[in-house]
């Protein structure tokens, strides 16, 4: 998978970049399919905010998360799109498999009709 990194009011030094890559190994091992993640971490008014965005399996799936510190920013939004792809990957599963038919319950005031009491 490849990340591409921004960092907009940040400066972007290799101790981001590796820690990065190693929180998106699992990702990355869970989803092949996803060919690039794109992480932009930005720092407004004191906050650091991560936003991460990808397509899997034909959807755009994008997270955000926000903190005072950096490195608990990337975690929040990591999970996020750990959680975000699951669920879609859940979707994705759930369409395959066939429904269950509903059968109409006999009614009991019909079953007495049908009887004969006498």
């Amino acid at each position: 998978m490849k990340i591409n990194l921004s960092g907009h009011h940040v400066e972007v030094t290799d101790s981001i970049k590796e820690h990065l890559e190693e929180k998106f190994a699992k990702i990355a091992s869970h989803f092949p399919t996803i060919i690039a993640l794109d992480v932009i971490i930005s720092k407004e008014h004191g906050q650091f905010q991560t936003e991460l965005i990808t397509n899997y399996e034909g959807s755009r799936i994008s997270t955000s998360h926000k903190n005072d510190v950096m490195y608990p920013s990337i975690a929040g939004a990591a999970k996020k799109l750990d959680s975000a792809l699951n669920h879609r990957k859940g979707q994705l599963k759930a369409n395959l498999h066939s429904k269950p038919t509903i059968t109409a319950p006999d009614i009991a005031h019909e079953k007495v009709q049908e009887m004969n009491l006498s």
